[in-house]
Parts: C-alpha cells; sequence; structure tokens
C-alpha cells in the first residue's frame, strides 16, 4: 500500500515564470545570439543531466567561489549546445550572470493543485523534497503548496542532496512510512529515480518535455495526472 508520495519542487511542481526558455532569450539576445524555445528545452535536459550528476559527486555548497562560478558557466554552456550554440566558457559566464540580474518567480504546473487535491483527498502523506536552498517553507505558502504538503525537507535541512540516502530517509521518517509504503516523483533521472531506489522507494519520472522516452527503470510520466493511476495500481489506496 502506497501511504505516502514525495515531489521534487523545480520542473515537477513548479516552473520559472517568466518560462525559462524566456529568460534564455532575453539574456542570449544581449550577446546576439537567437534560438527556438523547444531547442532551449533540449539544452536544458543535458544541462540539468549535467547538473544532477556534478550534484551527486560534490555538492555545490562543498565547492569554492571559482568553482561554482566555472560549473555554472559550463551548465550555461551546455544549455547553449544543446540548443545548436557553440560559445566559449567565459561568454557562458556572463550570459549566465546576465540570467541572474532579470527578475523571475515561480508558478505552479496547472496538473498540480488537482492532483494533489486528490492524493490529499485519500489520506497520503505528501512531502517536498528539494535540494535547491534557501526558504522553500515560504516558497510554498506564496504559491499554494503549503495547505497540501506534510513536511517540507531541502538539502540545507539535512546537509545532503539528492541522489544521497540521508535526504529520502528524513522524508521517510517525517511521514512515518517504510520504504515500501512511499512514491517520489521528479524529472531527473540522477537525482530523483536513481536516489529513490537506493533506498527501496518507488520511483517515477516525470517527463514534461517527453526527453526521456528511453528511460524502462520505473514508470515514466509526462503529466501529474497520471500519477493517480500508478498510485491506484501500486497500492490498495483507491483514488478516483
Amino acid at each position: 500500500m502506497i501511504r505516502a508520495v514525495f515531489f521534487d519542487f523545480y520542473n515537477t511542481l513548479a516552473r520559472f515564470h517568466p518560462p525559462r526558455e524566456e529568460l534564455q532569450a532575453v539574456a542570449c539576445g544581449q550577446f546576439g545570439i537567437r534560438t527556438s524555445p523547444r531547442n532551449i528545452t533540449r539544452g536544458y535536459f543535458l544541462a540539468d543531466a549535467f547538473m544532477a550528476r556534478e550534484v551527486a559527486r560534490l555538492p555545490l555548497r562543498e565547492r569554492a567561489p571559482r568553482d561554482r562560478r566555472d560549473f555554472f558557466a559550463q551548465y550555461q554552456r551546455l544549455i547553449l549546445q544543446g540548443a545548436g550554440v557553440q560559445v566559449s566558457l567565459n561568454t557562458a559566464a556572463e550570459i549566465f550572470d546576465r540570467l541572474g540580474q532579470i527578475s523571475y518567480d515561480y508558478a505552479l504546473f496547472e496538473d498540480v493543485s488537482p492532483t494533489l487535491d486528490a492524493l490529499k483527498g485519500k489520506g497520503l502523506k505528501l512531502g517536498l523534497i528539494s535540494n535547491i536552498g534557501g526558504d522553500m517553507e515560504k516558497v510554498c505558502e506564496n504559491l499554494g503548496l503549503a495547505k497540501y504538503l506534510d513536511f517540507v525537507i531541502t538539502s540545507q535541512d539535512v546537509s545532503s542532496e539528492k541522489p544521497h540516502p540521508a535526504i529520502f530517509l528524513e522524508a521517510l521518517r517525517r511521514a512515518q512510512v517504510e520504504p515500501q509504503e512511499a512514491m517520489h516523483v521528479g524529472d531527473q533521472y540522477e537525482s530523483d529515480v536513481k536516489g529513490a531506489m537506493a533506498v527501496g522507494i518507488h520511483p517515477v519520472l516525470l517527463d514534461r518535455d517527453g526527453m526521456s522516452t528511453r528511460v524502462q527503470e520505473c514508470p515514466r510520466i509526462e503529466g501529474l495526472m497520471e500519477l493517480l493511476e500508478l498510485v491506484r495500481m501500486t497500492s490498495e489506496v483507491e483514488v478516483p
């Protein structure tokens, strides 16, 4: 029986507002770079996979300032490489710095509230597990997520990032469930899927952009409402 469902935050429950593709268009445009939103989405897929692998190897908070800057320069360069644009590491760093000067907020995906409402209505424990720092409790309150969540755990809270076990084990402790009684939903194979599997939690890969069609190790969904049927199939919890 599934008694708890955990969620990643970015690109699972929430996105940038304006969308990341628009933010990239503004920043890159100032360097004379033009590319399509779909190409930028493809670039983010490559860059985010790079981030997940690197964070698993050495968390960003443990890196020296210069190393963090080099990391984000490479991250930005991968975004553009995936979009078919080649730039130097120095130019990538300048574009990333420009991005940091553009104001943005978070917005929920349209399928989040109805999905969480349905799961919450069936008595499931719901939690957030995020590698993002800062005051995520406040972010969730502002987005209207707090009313659905039983707890929020960030890497700062446990000094451990996904995919390392500590952050998942803390979620199990707070939900008071066994690993086989929990699902974790996220958009990153390295951090979300492999991290959950390592501690015995049922992983679900949310592939909103259709970039991970070859993943077979766990269920893959393209919208959050599909999760309701997965919960129904994996447990005795009857979700409409």
